[in-house]
């Protein structure tokens, strides 16, 4: 029994390190490709026919915002066309439908558009507004989103290469300073674009349209098979279609799109399930065409890291689980002492990790080293997560399908507070939560065997286990409850 703890253990640590060491690599292309830029592109003379398409569904507290902000964007009204394609079931429509018909008698192209059903969610939006798209351009915004005015300026002269088919700008955020909360999604979503976007796209790598705040050439839509909602990332796997189509993608770390992040995190938990479970169906689907593809090696190697890097979760459970059982076995057996040297080594993937948010953080902000005091947290939110992505892990694999849940919004700028956004969360006490707080239970005996043992330096790795446990769940049940 101890040897197939310590096998399963060494496994499981093993595939974390390799995810996690990939860091490395990412920031070796980042100081290798730091000096790279994009062409200094110029508006065409002629202003090309672009479309914005809006999908919202239930969201009449950010609704008038993000039309207003739409309206706002700098380029000629004859041009400019605006899809607000609502599959709404609340009041939503009304406010959207009033706001339409007010812009529309000011001059603007802005068409309201209601399926009366939610056939195929968002992908099935898109793709049945591109039925009547007028647009050469189709430019795509989520509801929580808040685009600056010259987003379309900026963007379009990246076109004027026939070979780009889409164009991703970097999120930005309103409420970073809302809660540790968001503090720690921003420190997330910074490393996401600085590094691993910026870096897979300088370096010839497959990147991802992030579902938002970027530009789609409606050829290359077509030309890669149109929306399809048959994973819960339909960004991710058009993406792939295009790209392995011979589509070239461009992404702009300099041209930003403020959005609001989730302060409820039971809103974050659905969308870091829709996220997760989306990004394995579409490793499922795309990963034999990568394969069978006439790539390189080098960019099938970070297409297949791309689209797996979810696989983690359900290792970081085992590890959380084994952890405890093998502070007794090594007190009570010998005979492995250097096995437990030997996993040492595994220490690097946290310093890889940390590597590659302080990179990301510096490259964006003067006070980066006060930022990064958030990493402990962040690494531990990361943890306790894994339960909820591990469930979203395992649904993928077993092919078990579920809606596109969107994430709510609360209309959140800056530190205000939400004061009425809450009818849209959930009030359920999922099962997740439940298990959540009993490995943090869990944890806490552990940090009382392992100090009992004088297994000192076992006990940070478990306070982050008991505080990520804790504190996921804890707010989970918190946030659900609120009035």
């Amino acid at each position: 029994m101890e040897n197939i703890i310590l096998i399963i253990y060494f496994v499981s640590l093993s595939i974390l390190f390799m995810f996690g060491i990939h860091g490395v690599i990412l920031l070796y292309y980042y100081r290798k490709t730091h000096a790279a830029s994009h062409p200094n592109e110029k508006m065409p003379e002629t202003f090309p026919l672009v479309t914005i398409q809006l999908p919202i569904f239930n969201e009449k507290y950010v609704v008038a915002r993000l039309i207003k902000s739409i309206c706002e964007i700098e380029y000629p009204k004859d041009r400019l066309e605006i899809q607000v394609l609502d599959d709404s079931t609340d009041n939503t429509t009304e406010i959207a439908q009033d706001l339409v018909n007010q812009y529309a008698a000011k001059g603007y192209d802005i068409v309201y558009v209601n399926r009366k059903s939610r056939n195929g969610f968002k992908a099935g939006a898109l793709k049945y507004g591109l039925e009547f798209a007028k647009g050469e351009f189709v430019a795509i915004f989520d509801a929580d989103f808040v685009p600056n005015s010259d987003f379309l300026l900026k963007t379009i002269p990246h076109f004027n290469n026939p070979e780009i088919g889409m164009v991703q700008t970097r999120w930005e955020h309103l409420n970073e300073e809302y809660s540790f909360l968001t503090k720690a999604q921003a420190l997330a979503l910074d490393g996401h674009f600085v590094i691993e976007q910026q870096v897979r796209n300088k370096a010839g790598f497959f990147i991802n349209f992030n579902g938002t705040a970027g530009v789609w050439r409606k050829d290359c839509i077509f030309d890669a098979g149109n929306w399809q909602a048959d994973t819960l990332t339909e960004d991710l796997d058009l993406s792939y279609r295009a790209q392995i189509k011979g589509w070239k993608f461009r992404f702009l770390n300099d041209v930003t799109s403020p959005a609001e992040l989730p302060a409820d995190i039971n809103a974050l938990k659905t969308q870091q399930f829709r996220w997760t479970k989306g990004a394995v169906e579409t490793a499922i689907k795309m990963l034999p065409k990568v394969f069978k593809s006439k790539l390189s090696l080098k960019v099938k190697f970070e297409c297949f890291v791309h689209l797996t890097s979810n696989i983690v979760f359900p290792f970081i459970i085992v590890v959380a689980l084994l952890n405890i059982p093998l502070v007794v076995i090594k007190n009570t057996i010998g005979g492995f002492d250097e096995y437990y040297s030997m996993m040492s080594v595994f220490v690097l993937a946290s310093v890889s990790t940390f590597l590659f948010y302080t990179y990301a953080q510096k490259a964006l902000h003067l006070d980066w080293r006060n930022r990064l005091l958030l990493f402990p947290v962040f690494l531990a939110g990361s943890m306790g997560f894994a339960v909820n992505n591990s469930k979203a892990v395992i649904e993928a694999l077993i092919g078990k399908k579920s809606a596109f849940a969107r994430t709510p919004k609360e209309g959140i700028v800056g530190t205000q507070k939400s004061i009425s956004a809450k009818s849209y969360f959930q009030r359920r006490i999922s099962s997740t939560v439940i298990i959540e707080l009993l490995l943090a239970l869990y944890y806490l005996v552990g940090i009382i065997i392992s100090a009992a043992y004088l297994e000192i330096a076992a006990i940070p790795f478990q306070l982050l286990f008991l505080f990520g446990f804790g504190t996921v769940g804890y707010l989970s049940l918190r946030h659900a409850l609120a009035k």
